[in-house]
């Protein structure tokens, strides 16, 4: 079943406690929202194929709990790592500011300098902005991270905001294994990498 899969690659979700880094996972994996979503207890972990620019990846999502109380499972958790998506409700500043924070534990608990990092900004169906898109961007590009505004709960921009970050991943040599190595693999790439893509502009990608 899994003969065309080029490779399989770990995504972590991290991000302050209520975010919405879980109903970002539940929309992109089951295309469902519930408002009522509990907070994460620990450890989250989904699996979903996607094929991004003709070539198939696994995808290994885990979402964490944003919870200071659940940080001993930290290590363990960034181990391995390809892709990272780093979560703020643009509703609550809050979250915005405490990026850096994941940003400094990112760095200290993950095994690989090449990672690919996606700043997402959710919520953004929501009246109630506190923090402006170009900050997200200036953040990002400091950072040297994807950027992308979405809406779990509207769609807007969940499924480009992994689509995305694999095609960055794959396009990174070294950071992933082909699983059919022997097999004669042919990366293809898109003609401009700036495009956009299916993604019609929401990204912005470094």
């Amino acid at each position: 079943m899994d003969e065309d899969v080029l490779t399989t690659l770990k995504i972590l979700i991290i991000g302050e406690s209520g975010v919405g880094k879980s109903s970002l996972l539940l929309r992109f994996t089951d295309d469902t929202f519930d408002p009522e979503l509990a907070a994460t207890i620990g450890v989250d972990f989904k699996v979903k194929t996607i094929s991004v620019d003709g070539n198939k990846a696994k995808l290994a999502i885990w979402d964490t709990a944003g919870q200071e109380r659940f940080r001993t499972l930290t290590p363990s958790y960034y181990r391995g790592a390809q892709g990272v998506i780093l979560v703020y409700d643009v509703t609550r500043r809050d979250t915005f500011v405490k990026l850096d924070n994941w940003l400094n534990e990112l760095e200290t608990y993950c095994t690989r300098n090449d990672i690919v990092n996606m700043l997402v900004g959710n919520k953004i169906d929501k009246e109630n902005r506190e923090v402006d898109r170009n900050e997200g961007l200036k953040f990002a590009r400091k950072h040297s991270m994807l950027f992308i505004e979405a809406s779990a709960k509207t769609c807007d921009g969940v499924q480009c905001a992994f689509e995305e970050l694999v095609e960055k991943i794959i396009q990174t040599p070294g950071l992933w294994e082909s699983e059919n190595q022997n097999k004669g693999v042919k990366l293809t790439h898109r003609e401009e990498s700036h495009g956009g893509g299916a993604c019609g502009g929401y990204c912005s990608v470094l």
